[in-house]
């Protein structure tokens, strides 16, 4: 079973990265498995921390994968880094084990410290949409776009009967990174 968080790390000059990732859990320990190259191995590995960051605001996700800001980071207590202001929950994470992989390590991070900030009330349809389209945004070079098209028309759906003003925002950045995506591979491949 996979969750959708933000990840914060940092590198080693202490500069923050916050991106969308899907984890797992081992008990208590945390698996994160990031591909090779990214800024997240290397962060990790270079610190041997991470944020783990549990938030509604589906913003984050979609800004993250779009090059925007939608977000205001804090610093941790615990471990060198920060955490997103407005999340239900942040884990810092400290590394314990990593399985090599030549394509995806797995970096099992203890948790060193949890700290609920606000409740939770669910998702609804909409950031359930929003988080899928975010899936398939950060794999654009990796589907076809007809997959990513078929699957976006069947969650607009969701987005059309459920979205409030911060999934209509989140949904159309999205939007509008698949269609420079498409452009950009149209542009290549008239050249």
């Amino acid at each position: 079973m996979i969750f959708e968080t933000i990840i914060t790390t940092i590198n080693s000059e202490g500069q923050p990265h916050v991106t969308p990732f899907g984890v797992r859990y081992e008990g208590e320990n945390v698996l994160i498995a990031p591909f090779k190259p990214s800024t997240t191995l290397s962060n990790i590995l270079a610190t041997k921390q991470a944020v783990m960051n549990l938030t509604d605001d589906v913003r984050v996700f979609a800004a993250a994968l779009t090059n925007r800001q939608a977000w205001e980071l804090l610093p941790t207590s615990h471990v060198n880094g920060f955490r997103l202001k407005n999340c239900q929950q942040h884990v810092e994470l400290a590394l314990i084990e990593m399985r090599e992989d030549s394509s995806r390590p797995q970096l099992v991070m203890q948790k060193i410290y949890a700290q609920n900030h606000q409740s939770f009330n669910g998702f609804n349809r909409a950031q359930a949409a929003v988080i899928e389209l975010a899936v398939l945004v950060s794999r654009l070079h990796m589907l076809p776009m007809e997959k990513i098209q078929a699957e976006m028309q069947y969650l607009q759906i969701a987005i059309d009967k459920t979205a409030g003003e911060h999934e209509l925002q989140a949904w159309s950045w999205l939007i509008e990174k698949i269609a420079k995506f498409k452009a950009d591979q149209n542009k290549d491949k008239q050249q």
